[in-house]
């Protein structure tokens, strides 16, 4: 009797957890260039009457750039890896690697 309650007990703890979570935030969303057109009128002068029309835009940045929910960005991209491309001056190991064990090599990473 005592296994069969504390069984239970573990399942209505079990159960009462997973729905206790908190909702997943909403993705972040790519802002986009917005246009607005502002029509104003003049009041009639004399025998003319003239309307005029000014464009007014109003942009705001594009991200190229793709980024995860938390705003960090999404290295799936081509667009978001930055290529470090640092030229070996000393000898280099079999993987293409600088071999740290000489001083030529030790200088150029103390200068980067």
């Amino acid at each position: 009797m005592k296994k069969l309650l504390s069984l239970i007990a573990i399942a209505a703890f079990g159960l009462t957890t997973a729905f206790a979570q908190t909702p997943a935030a909403t993705p972040a969303k790519a802002k986009t260039v917005v246009k607005k057109e502002v029509k104003t009128t003049v009041a009639p002068v004399k025998a003319s009457v003239k309307s005029e029309t000014k464009k007014v835009e109003t942009k705001t940045t594009t991200t190229a750039a793709k980024v995860k929910a938390d705003g960090t960005p999404d290295m799936r991209f081509k667009e978001n890896k930055t290529k470090a491309v640092t030229k070996v001056v000393g000898p280099t190991k079999k993987d293409g690697t600088a071999d740290m064990r000489y001083k030529a090599n030790k200088a150029a990473a103390k200068k980067n």
